[in-house]
Parts: C-alpha cells; sequence; structure tokens
C-alpha cells in the first residue's frame, strides 16, 4: 500500500505505472470507437446515399460538438466526485453506443449514435488526464501524459487496420448481408465496442490518489455535492437549459445570455442562407453559444478557476495553437483512408492496414518523444514545452501538401509518417502546460476546456470544411490541402503562449487566492 501513493516531486510509485498502462488502453479503445468511421467512409457513404460534407459532419460535428460541451460538466464532476467511478460509467456508455452504431439504417440514426460516443468518451479525458496529474510528479507529467496521448494514434491505426480486414471479411463472406441483414460496416462498429464493455469491469478497480500529494499540496476539501453542481452544470450548457442558469445569476446575467445567443442564431441563420448544410452550423452554433453560457456561469460561480482557465492569456494561446494543430491532424487522419481508395485505387483492407501500421508507429513515437523533450526543456526553461508546439505547429505541413497531391502510392504512405509524427510531438508538451497553469482541484475543468480546442476547433470544423470544399471542388485534394491557411495563425498563437506561460505559471497561487481562492 505505501508504493500505491502518488509520487512526490521526484518519484512516481510502481502503481502509477499499472494506472498509466490501463488508462492507455482505455485510450486506445477510445480512438478506435471514434476513429474506425474513416475506412468504413466509402461503405456508409454509398449504402446511407452521403456526401463528402456529411461524412465529416458525421466524424468530426455531430461527435466533437457533444464531446466538448459534455467534457466541461463531466470535467467539472472529475474535479469534484470519483474519477474512476466516471471513467467506468463514462467507457461502458460510449462501448455501448458504438455498438448501437452497428444498426443504424440511416445517417440520421447514425449521427444520434455518434452524439452518444461522444457524451460518453467526455468522461474520460477529465478523470485521465486528473489521475495521472495526481499519480505523477510535475517532473514526470508531460511524459506520462505524452504516453496516455500516444493511446491516441495506436487507437486510431488499430481501428483502421481492423475495421479493414473486419468489412472485407464479412462482405466477403456475406455479399447480401449476414446476420440481422448486417453489412460489413455495420458488423465492424458491433465487433470493436464490444472489449470496451469488458474493460470498463478492470477501471472499476483502480484506486483513487489523494488530489494534490504529489506536488506536497494539501488535499482540498471534498464537495458537499458533486452531482447537485454537476446538474447545476447541465443548466449553464445544455440548450435552452442554459437561459433557465443564466436567470439564476439574475437579470443583467440573462440580457447577456440572450444577446450572446441571438448573435449566434443571426450567424448561423446566415451561412444556412447562404447555402450552407443547416446540421452542421446548427451544431457549431449550439457549441459555440453553449460554451459563452457556460464561460458566463463560471465567471459567476467559481471565480478562481475562471481566472486561471478562461481569462487565463496564456492558457488559451496554449488552447489555440493545439486546437488548430488538432484542425489540420483531424482532418489527415480522417481523410487518408477514403483519399487512399477513392483518388489512388488502394482497396479498404491494404488502406487500412498500412494507414493504420503507419499512424500508431509515428503518432507514438511523435506523442511520446514529444512529451519527454518537452520534460527535459522545461527543466531548463519555464516556457520550454512550448518550443515543443511552436515546433509541431511550423513543420508538419510539408509532409501534409506533399501526401495529398501525390498521385504515388507508395510516397503518399511514406508521407503521412513525418505528417503523422511532427504534428502529434506536441500534444503532451500542451497538455501538461495546461494542467500545471491550474490548480489540482481545477484539473478536469482545464482539461475539458483544452479539449474545446482539439473538438470545437479542430474535430468539428477541420474534417468538415475539407469535405466540404471537396464537395464543391469535386477534388479530396483540395479540401485538405486548402485547410493549410491555418499554420501561420497556429505558429504566432504558439510563440504567444511560449512568452506568456512562464508569467503566468509563476503567479497562479497569487492570481488564484486575488479571485478568492482559500490558499
Amino acid at each position: 500500500m505505501a508504493d500505491a501513493q502518488p509520487g512526490s516531486e521526484t518519484h512516481a510509485p510502481r502503481y502509477a505505472w499499472y494506472v498509466l498502462a490501463i488508462l492507455f488502453t482505455v485510450y486506445v479503445l477510445n480512438f478506435v470507437d471514434r476513429q474506425i468511421i474513416s475506412i468504413l467512409a466509402e461503405d456508409i457513404k454509398r449504402d446511407l446515399g452521403l456526401r463528402d460534407e456529411d461524412l465529416g459532419f458525421l466524424y468530426g460535428t455531430a461527435f466533437g460538438v457533444f464531446y466538448a460541451l459534455f467534457g466541461i460538466p463531466l470535467g467539472r464532476l472529475a474535479d469534484n466526485w470519483h474519477r474512476v467511478k466516471l471513467l467506468t460509467f463514462g467507457l461502458t456508455l460510449w462501448s455501448a453506443m458504438t455498438v448501437v452504431s452497428g444498426f443504424s439504417r440511416t445517417g440520421g440514426m447514425l449521427a444520434a449514435a455518434r452524439v452518444g460516443v461522444g457524451i460518453g468518451e467526455a468522461s474520460a479525458a477529465p478523470s485521465a488526464y486528473s489521475l495521472i496529474s495526481d499519480w505523477f510528479p510535475r517532473r514526470l507529467r508531460a511524459t506520462a501524459l505524452a504516453i496516455y496521448s500516444a493511446g491516441l494514434y495506436v487507437g486510431g491505426g488499430v481501428s483502421l487496420g481492423i475495421g479493414g480486414l473486419i468489412v472485407s471479411g464479412w462482405n466477403h463472406a456475406y455479399p447480401g448481408g449476414g446476420p440481422l441483414g448486417l453489412v460489413g460496416w455495420q458488423a465492424a462498429f458491433m465487433i470493436v465496442g464490444l472489449p470496451g464493455l469488458a474493460l470498463a469491469l478492470v477501471i472499476a478497480t483502480l484506486r483513487e490518489p489523494v488530489r494534490g500529494r504529489s506536488e506536497g499540496l494539501p488535499p482540498p476539501v471534498p464537495h458537499p455535492a458533486p452531482f447537485r453542481a454537476f446538474f447545476a452544470d447541465l443548466l449553464t450548457i445544455v440548450p435552452p437549459l442554459t437561459l433557465i442558469g443564466a436567470a439564476q445569476g439574475g437579470v443583467r446575467s440573462l440580457i447577456t445570455n440572450v444577446i450572446g445567443l441571438a448573435i449566434v442564431v443571426g450567424i448561423v441563420t446566415g451561412l444556412v442562407m447562404l447555402g450552407e448544410p443547416a446540421p452542421q452550423w446548427v451544431a457549431v452554433g449550439i457549441g459555440a453559444y453553449a460554451v459563452f453560457s457556460w464561460a458566463s456561469a463560471l465567471r459567476r460561480r467559481d471565480p478562481p478557476t475562471f481566472a486561471l482557465v478562461v481569462a487565463n492569456p496564456a492558457f488559451l494561446c496554449v488552447v489555440v495553437a493545439y486546437g488548430l494543430n488538432a484542425f489540420l491532424s483531424y482532418t489527415v487522419t480522417f481523410w487518408a483512408a477514403p483519399y487512399a481508395i477513392r483518388v489512388l485505387g488502394q482497396a479498404p483492407g491494404t488502406a487500412g492496414f498500412i494507414i493504420g501500421g503507419m499512424g500508431a508507429m509515428s503518432g507514438f513515437l511523435g506523442v511520446t518523444i514529444g512529451g519527454i523533450v518537452a520534460d527535459r526543456l522545461r527543466r531548463r526553461n519555464p516556457g520550454g514545452r512550448m518550443l515543443v508546439v511552436i515546433f509541431g505547429a511550423a513543420v508538419p505541413w510539408i509532409a501534409i501538401l506533399t501526401a495529398f497531391t501525390t498521385t504515388n502510392v507508395s510516397l503518399f504512405y511514406v508521407m503521412l509518417f513525418p505528417a503523422q509524427a511532427l504534428a502529434s510531438c506536441a500534444l503532451g508538451a500542451a497538455a501538461a502546460t495546461t494542467q500545471d497553469l491550474v490548480l489540482p482541484r481545477m484539473r478536469g475543468t482545464a482539461t475539458a476546456t483544452f479539449l474545446i480546442g482539439t473538438t470545437l476547433l479542430g474535430l468539428a470544423m477541420g474534417p468538415y470544411l475539407a469535405g466540404r470544399i471537396s464537395t464543391l471542388s469535386g477534388s479530396l485534394s483540395i479540401g485538405v490541402i486548402s485547410l493549410l491557411v491555418t499554420v501561420p495563425i497556429t505558429v504566432t498563437a504558439a510563440i504567444m503562449a511560449y512568452r506568456l506561460v512562464p508569467k503566468a505559471e509563476a503567479n497562479r497561487e497569487a492570481r488564484a487566492r486575488d479571485a478568492g481562492e482559500p490558499i
């Protein structure tokens, strides 16, 4: 039992590495369930009569918006409640909804199932980031978070290989549809969803660490009513309940909320009138309004957390820098397999095996090495981790441009390796920086806010915009490479974060105290 306690500033117990291994496996399944739609996209498009922007919507927006929104109250619940129990529930929910995806007969049914997957997966990162940050000392935190985050790339890679094999094998064995009339892509959803239900039993056995002990801080006072706070958070972020939540803050709060809602409605209406697809922009509008509503409520209800997260320019620059990095990364990750199948004439099984293996290896190496380098730079330079984020923002575009303009299939596959490895190196550094900028009790909320950038900016927009431009231009290549225009913005945000982070981390306790935190 003595070895199963959070580590000091120089040591992590053996049990911490066991927890990390289990959480890594959870994240692998997280991205298997999330990413498998990429290798199934061409079959889904044909069977359900969809367009490229519809595929981008299913993969990114339908999942990402609700993943981001529920990540906020679930992140707060991770801060206030038992993180292991929350993760167990979330894993069970998203695995079950992945199985349900296999019964979809229309695009609408599949979108509803993807929303369920997004809500379930929203519990994973806040719980896992907070657990890892309490099991590992600060000097090892970027390394541990990078290892955990590598599950993203392993899971994404495994999903393509497994999905391609299942589709090919199932359709070969059952050309007219198998049991219950299921075709290959439906069977794939069901098969990959089942292991998560078993892993949830293992997660339930993990121990809950003492918050703050790895940094020598006294544990925070337990929240007296975590679920009451969770449902109160839902009132601040789930429309139209947001109007009730705003009214609880007074007339001025309600007026501000209504004005924000009116602005969002006006922008979405204008886009739809210009011919843009309503589901995409209604969903993004819901996300934007909900985040505005939640941030306004957080300012009233928890000023210290608001001060260190939403009102912290350093934190916001990190979110924007990595969110736009994810904008390109998610786009390449989703559209690589359809590009290989549609443009380069590759079979799904072959494309899934090569792209999946390439993505798993390159992503794992990139994010792990990036995390280790970030920790070493951090020891000599308070803003050192952000140098890795700057590198990850400035370099990958060359490989992306080459991959999606070539007609040589070998060169395409080869270029995917550096594109993924170079982009992924920034994840551990960015994630660890956001954790260091807040107090231990705020880590779940910080993680949820960080994920807003990687979902609303990256996942909900990148794959969709590439698909939309592909439909309008008739070229998937143009759809993907047109998004490279965001690179200068990403680099600028990363450089600003590098300049702001050291001071923001040094005065976090003072700023929290000034905002009312009893430190």
